[in-house]
């Protein structure tokens, strides 16, 4: 599939193998798992980050390749139930974060052309991705202002 906002194909990535349950090796207790999600989300971890460090890390030496097989639960499920979830999702904050540097960037540098562009960019990004979420995960009257956005970061 075609890049959204330039002009070359898009790069083929991997694939997870298919898998229905988790590897022999990994044999950590569903409980301890979710407690280590819990703990790293109290830290400061996104969920995507979480992920990461139970790959590399794991718990109690061993590492988990997908909480998901281990756990039968997504991280972002096991934040809700409990009561660790972002208010909102972590791409929409990333691109949210992005877009609050690059108007701060504007404001000190009003002739970067490219910078410019990469601000509308991202900015249609949000839009399409508050459509997407909306009613869900965020409220039915929620829209992206740059000066809102700049509030919920902070």
């Amino acid at each position: 599939m075609a890049r959204m906002h330039s002009r070359r194909r898009g790069s083929s990535g991997s694939d997870r193998p298919a898998a229905d349950e988790p590897p022999e090796w990994s044999d950590v207790d569903t409980e301890a798992i979710e407690e280590r999600v819990v703990e790293l989300a109290e830290a400061g971890h996104d969920p995507s980050q979480i992920g990461l460090e139970l790959r590399d890390g794991g718990v109690q030496g061993t590492p988990i390749p997908d909480v998901k097989l281990a756990t039968g639960r997504k991280v972002t499920e096991i934040l809700e139930d409990h009561g660790a979830a972002a208010d909102l999702p972590e791409d929409l904050r990333n691109l949210m974060e992005r877009a609050v540097r690059l108007r701060d960037h504007m404001d000190d540098n009003p002739g970067d052309a490219q910078n410019k562009r990469a601000l509308q960019n991202t900015e249609s990004k949000i839009r399409r991705l508050v459509d997407y979420y909306r009613g869900d995960e965020l409220d039915e009257a929620f829209t992206y202002e740059y000066d809102e956005a700049k509030e919920l970061l902070e």
